[in-house]
């Protein structure tokens, strides 16, 4: 596995809810540069960190992650991953992720199970 596999990826929402793989996870991208996320992965972020830390810790992580690219939700994503959600039966939430990396044709990395199996997704082990 080579760095030039995963030219673009989103999965900044592990690095801060305690994975134990981000370690492995960072040393495939320098900065930001190739780091998307979707708006949903900021709003979990958010809330996982305001209820287990507190609201400031949570709105710093917020900044950082707003240091990749943040891809807004459009119609045409919101579409694709309602479909999405439908076909695989998964909630709407890890859908509209999954409509948003292929939007540009990035890769999710993951512990989420929601995704296990899916194209384009690195699945890590928890």
């Amino acid at each position: 596995m080579t760095a030039n596999e995963f030219s673009r990826f989103i999965g900044m929402d592990g690095i801060f809810c305690g994975w134990q793989k981000c370690k492995t996870l960072c040393t495939y991208y320098s900065g930001f540069k190739n780091l998307v996320e979707s708006i949903i992965n900021v709003s979990e972020v958010y809330k996982k960190i305001s209820q287990h830390r507190d609201e400031n810790s949570a709105i710093q992580a917020i900044a950082v992650m707003q240091q990749a690219e943040v891809l807004e939700i459009t119609s045409q994503i919101a579409i694709e991953g309602s479909k999405i959600s439908i076909q695989n039966k998964i909630p709407m939430a890890d859908s509209l992720i999954i409509a948003s990396a292929r939007s540009i044709g990035a890769k999710i990395w993951t512990q989420d199970y929601n995704f296990k199996g899916l194209d384009n997704v690195m699945f890590f082990k928890k």
